[in-house]
């Protein structure tokens, strides 16, 4: 899937403290308030989303057969104050031609984004020239800054790497291969640390986030199931 349908993650609504429930809705209700599909530019098949009932739970499915779309929703987060990002998901397929390190494998049967507020001043001085050139071409809403949590067929847990087209989105992955296929999988990631080890800087404030399952680079099929999100302090229980 390529980079640029995140330039579409523009403040079109109010931004919120926290992403709404899926939970709050009924199941094959519209999604609630604040969330909005954003289809890629060029790609023919758009993942659809919706709200179905999992063990009495309310959860987003995901389903994407050789397409691609985001979900998204806009945020103002203090990342200091609450930077644990808490989800789960699950997948009935992890995909088999899935590739972190290139741009015909950047597909992956789960994506969760995370948006910062980077400011030029925050960026070393070839990021700052990569980031006019980048501005120059896809205009000002080239984003500065995001995390992108996936769930990869292979790489090991942990492991960060620049996406395929632009470094000013940084890949982690949070669950990896098979062994848990079709099952719900509960995580929670630092957002500081994680930031701070793809960047080299504190986090600047957060301003939205993008759920995705995208498989148009590798014509693959698959359905996936994403929990309620949320960001708490750090050290919250569930």
């Amino acid at each position: 899937m390529h980079w640029m349908w995140l330039l579409a993650l523009l403040p079109l609504l109010a931004s919120a403290a926290q992403p709404a429930r899926f939970s709050s809705a009924a199941p094959s209700a519209a999604l609630p308030a604040g969330w909005s599909v954003q289809p890629i530019p060029k790609v023919e098949r758009q993942t659809r989303f919706d709200l179905v009932d999992d063990s009495g739970a309310t959860v987003l499915r995901a389903r994407a057969d050789n397409a691609a779309a985001s979900l998204r929703y806009t945020l103002d987060v203090d990342p200091v104050a609450d930077g644990q990002l808490r989800w789960r998901w699950k997948t009935e397929h992890v995909l088999d031609k899935a590739d972190l390190t290139t741009k015909a494998g950047d597909d992956y049967a789960a994506r969760l984004y995370v948006f910062f507020d980077r400011q030029p001043a925050q960026m070393s001085f070839g990021e700052r020239i990569a980031y006019k050139l980048g501005r120059a071409r896809y205009g000002d809403q080239l984003p500065p800054a995001a995390l992108c949590y996936v769930w990869d067929n292979k790489q090991p847990v942990g492991t960060i790497r620049d996406n395929p087209y632009t470094g000013f989105v940084k890949m982690i992955v949070a669950t990896s291969g098979r062994a848990r296929q079709g099952q719900w999988i509960s995580l929670q990631r630092d957002i500081s640390a994680d930031y701070k080890r793809a960047f080299g800087t504190a986090p600047p404030r957060i301003t939205g986030i993008a759920i995705a399952v995208d498989t148009d680079n590798t014509g693959e099929s698959t359905i996936s199931y994403f929990g309620d999100i949320r960001f708490t302090a750090i050290g919250t229980k569930p």
